[in-house]
């Protein structure tokens, strides 16, 4: 993103502006701008790379987020600060201007020079910019109006990295696109559901979460971020008593008592479309899996398709016997030590 006042035809009307107004200039109160600090503003340091500058923006838009703090103004005006300072580092190109203006800046204020004035021919790239007052950047472009706070960004950000108030040239948009993490149950993520989002301006949002949606699914708000940017929500699954996900497919464990597993009969299984016979074979194994068809989840793109169940026996053994079961029970230990089974 180019500063939008540094172009030569820019230069040229600025070099006339300089010369009409520079007996007037020197007499004017010098405007103050306030220094951004947008990697403390992130809270990562300053060789922080792209990975962690994306986790400490989305950690704190998360947190102060005006959905999650209504009637804030102070986690209000923080969230702002968050995105605007994710705008400038979060960018490749703003980072570098960023960082090469933060030394120059420092050491043009430290050499006495006045705070509302920035030489950009120190400010490498620029060629032969003139040394000016941020006030006259309004009287260039022909206003009169204050360049701070239009849009939430400060003036700072606007100066630099949005082409100034009045610059027509190079100025991008400042749309940017937001994420936000919902949660949903499996039996949700199974049917299919919808969120209802309340955003900044008190409108209604409708989210439709498709059938098979599952942790990491991305729903796409177009228009619904930042200046025209879209919203994604970041579906996350939350685990279920019973059913493990994997893939499509869900894992369970039955229990089955011992007799069952020895002479063979059914147990019920739940499902998520309701519980269902499994039929168990004589002779059946504690781990044994038994396969489901089209019991598990829809996909995802294909919701008329299903994965698989795959139920994992648990043979339950009695922990107490009345005396009439140990006395049958010993007659079969007996059996089996002669050959019986």
């Amino acid at each position: 993103m180019e500063s939008g006042f540094c172009g030569a035809d820019i230069r040229a009307a600025f070099s006339r502006r300089v010369k009409e107004t520079s007996q007037t200039t020197t007499s004017r109160k010098k405007g103050r701008m306030e220094y951004k600090d947008y990697y403390k503003i992130l809270g990562v340091d300053k060789q922080a790379d792209e990975k962690a500058i994306k986790k400490a923006y989305r950690d704190l838009a998360r947190r102060y987020h005006p959905d999650r703090n209504p009637g804030d103004n102070s986690a209000e005006e923080k969230f702002k600060e968050i995105n605007e300072a994710y705008e400038v580092i979060g960018n490749a190109e703003n980072r570098a201007k960023y960082d090469q203006l933060g030394s120059n800046y420092h050491r043009y204020q430290q050499m006495g020079g006045a705070p509302g004035g920035f030489d950009y021919g120190q400010w490498g790239g620029y060629g032969n910019a003139q040394t000016f007052n941020f006030e006259d950047l309004n009287g260039l472009f022909g206003g009169g109006a204050s360049m701070g706070g239009d849009g939430g960004f400060s003036d700072f950000f606007r100066t630099f990295f949005s082409g100034g108030r009045g610059s027509r040239v190079n100025a991008q948009p400042l749309h940017r696109d937001l994420e936000q993490e919902i949660e949903i149950s499996l039996d949700e993520a199974y049917h299919g559901t919808t969120r209802v989002l309340v955003s900044e301006d008190g409108s209604r949002i409708k989210a439709a979460i498709p059938k098979g949606a599952r942790t990491g699914t991305k729903i796409r708000l177009r228009g619904r971020g930042i200046e025209g940017g879209d919203l994604y929500l970041i579906v996350k699954v939350l685990t279920h008593p019973v059913f493990k996900r994997q893939g499509n497919n869900l894992h369970s464990t039955v229990a089955v008592d011992h007799l069952t597993a020895i002479l063979g009969g059914q147990v019920k299984v739940p499902t998520m479309r309701g519980p269902v016979n499994l039929k168990i074979p004589a002779g059946t194994q504690s781990g044994r899996k038994f396969r489901l068809s089209g019991r598990g989840m829809p996909h995802l793109k294909r919701a008329d398709e299903f994965g698989d169940l795959l139920v994992t026996v648990e043979i339950h053994v009695p922990t107490t016997l009345s005396e009439e079961e140990r006395a049958l029970y010993k007659q079969l230990a007996e059996l089996s030590t002669t050959g019986g089974t």
